[in-house]
């Protein structure tokens, strides 16, 4: 959560970072602010959207200096006011700083620097930082930070600027994420490359517990020992193009029409035919024959939508693969005392590679001894470096804070791993393995079909935006689509929802179903179908009203029992949550839109939760 940036060369700063907090501000849109660094540091902030501190500055113009720092903010400690938003400058007027993360130990420090006479502006964690740095400052930046950082406790990414050192900004990373980059005597940070892929396409994706000093055209890297460290660049291969809207209304809606490109770039590569047929081959995720063959087990964690992309692989995993699976929260993980046993595959799934809970995870995993694999986006993150096993999902950047095709390409890359193990299970029902992987490669037109007709769905939005309180229900596969799709609803319209088994209805909830109550049914698994149509019926006799989705096949069963029918194609039941996942985000954008909602920025949320 929130947005860092920062430059230093030979441009005026403040454009430049006006811009990247742009690029950032799905991040966190609390408040924002900049400070630039010309020999007196000049710092201008303002609650609400970056537009008011764009109006504030003349969008940079009136800000002159080559070196600054910025911020947008996703607010923990304090309220979103000015006087609580980054950068914060101590009390001297001479340091400067942002910050990303949490400060578990803020209020000792701050006990300790307030009995020392440091009087304190803000109700923020991030304060303490700025005035701890300045208290040690005798003019040499770096070795004041370095006193100060090590008497911090929690995460941090931050970016520090002092008056006295007008060219030079020190960035450090501890748990949070921050990305240096160096261009011909310029240099940049960041906390997302959205913020700097329009100067540059190689970046330094900084380690943990890194403190890296910027200058024009130079960084240079420091371990926790003081000892210079040669990070490796990586390098971007998408295009500033795919970080814009490109002429849709808003990023979640051109990120939903994206899925059957991002479809394709997940599965290309690892499908691949042979004497023997198709086959799925992971040796780029480093999942040789050897390594799938040693799993007996899968352990899959992660936080909200990756959490759901879980849930449906464990069906996968289980139904298909017949390799047992158990699926937790990531805040949860290592709280639950977790029993590993060997052979246990721990899986953490991550759009950003940067979540602060499943980083934990992760790490608690590998302390128990058992083999690591990330299932993420972002190439060079945390959890992509730390982990045994990587599979990337190969989304592209993926800007509206509800995800929906980052959800997708987990589902898929999922898919594949839950196929890659039946071949090596034999307990595994080998005979479907070739027609899951001819209906996989075909699903990308499918997911095309379904996008090119969406009149059904903005009916249905348009009937029931009004709702106060929505019901999801599925079985098997379906109740795993419904837990992502009641979520993606309830966080872009604001309204209620919950997803619940259809067999749990009549175990309490059903006392909720009331004249008029909306009721979304996912209804694509053909062994369940009778099961949920009876479900259907139930809340239908109590004067639910009734959207179901459903397959073409299917149909004819659900044509007297709703009130709107929507039709995916057919394919592989296996495959259904990556086909019902459109038209249940579409409900939710088109839902969203009609009551006027923020839907690329809703209320309260972030789009990279890097604090527990």
């Amino acid at each position: 959560m929130c947005g860092i940036v920062g430059y230093t060369g030979r441009a005026q700063a403040a454009p430049i970072l006006l811009y990247g907090l742009e690029r950032l501000e799905y991040r966190g849109y609390d408040s924002a602010g900049i400070t630039v660094n010309s020999g007196t540091l000049q710092t201008v902030k303002a609650s609400g959207r970056l537009a008011n501190l764009a109006a504030l500055t003349n969008n940079g113009a009136d800000l002159h200096g080559n070196c600054g720092i910025g911020h947008t903010r996703w607010a923990t400690h304090g309220e979103p006011t000015d006087n609580n938003a980054h950068p914060h400058v101590a009390s001297s007027g001479q340091i400067s700083i942002v910050h990303n993360g949490i400060i578990e130990n803020y209020r000792k420090l701050k006990d300790w620097l307030l009995a020392r006479g440091v009087a304190f502006q803000s109700e923020t964690d991030t304060e303490v930082v700025s005035q701890l740095i300045d208290y040690y400052y005798e003019g040499d930046l770096l070795a004041a930070v370095r006193k100060a950082i090590y008497k911090l406790e929690g995460s941090y990414a931050l970016g520090i600027v002092a008056a006295d050192a007008p060219d030079t900004i020190i960035a450090v990373r501890k748990d949070s994420p921050l990305i240096a980059a160096v261009t011909d005597g310029e240099a940049f940070i960041a906390s997302d490359v959205t913020a700097i892929i329009k100067y540059c396409r190689e970046v330094i994706y900084l380690d943990d517990n890194t403190i890296a000093v910027i200058t024009p055209g130079n960084i240079t890297c420091y371990n926790k020992y003081g000892k210079v460290q040669d990070l490796t660049p990586v390098t971007i291969d998408w295009d500033i193009e795919a970080a814009q809207k490109g002429g849709y209304a808003h990023f979640m809606l051109k990120e939903i029409n994206e899925q059957p490109k991002v479809l394709r770039d997940t599965l290309a590569g690892r499908i691949v035919a042979d004497a023997a047929g198709a086959r799925v081959d992971l040796s780029d995720a480093g999942l040789t024959p050897e390594v799938l063959q040693a799993v007996r087990k899968v352990h899959i964690v992660g936080c909200g939508s990756a959490y759901h992309a879980g849930v449906v692989a464990k069906y996968q995993l289980e139904g298909f693969a017949r390799i047992p699976c158990e699926v937790t929260l990531a805040s949860e993980f290592r709280y639950s005392s977790p029993v590993v046993l060997p052979g246990t595959l721990c899986v953490v799934i991550s759009q950003s590679g940067e979540t602060s809970d499943s980083i934990a995870a992760l790490r608690e995993a590998k302390a128990l001894g058992v083999s690591t694999l990330a299932v993420v986006n972002v190439r060079g993150s945390t959890i992509a470096r730390e982990a045994d096993y990587i599979l990337y999902t190969n989304a592209g950047p993926e800007i509206a804070v509800a995800t929906s095709k980052a959800y997708s390409a987990q589902v898929a890359a999922m898919t594949l791993l839950a196929v890659a193990l039946a071949e090596f299970n034999s307990g595994a029902k080998r005979e479907n393995l070739q027609a899951v992987l001819n209906d996989l490669i075909k699903l990308p037109d499918l997911e095309e079909q379904i996008l090119s007709d969406i009149s059904l769905v903005q009916l249905a939005a348009s009937r029931y935006f009004n709702h106060s309180s929505v019901f999801f229900i599925g079985r098997g596969l379906d109740y795993a689509a419904a837990l992502e799709a009641s979520l993606k609803l309830k966080e872009i319209s604001y309204i209620h929802s919950e997803a619940y088994a259809g067999g749990e209805l009549k175990h309490g909830t059903i006392s909720l179903i009331e004249p008029g109550t909306l009721v979304i049914a996912v209804a694509a698994c053909t062994k369940l179908a009778e099961k949920i149509e009876s479900n259907i019926k139930e809340v239908k006799t109590r004067g639910a009203e009734v959207l179901t989705i459903t397959t073409s096949s299917l149909s004819k069963n659900f044509t007297d029992c709703g009130d709107i029918l929507i039709e995916i194609p057919d394919t592989h039941e296996l495959l259904t949550p990556l086909l019902t996942a459109l038209p249940l985000q579409l409900f939710a954008y088109y839902t969203a839109l009609n009551n006027g909602c923020d839907i690329d920025k809703p209320r309260n949320l972030a789009k990279s939760v890097t604090v527990e």
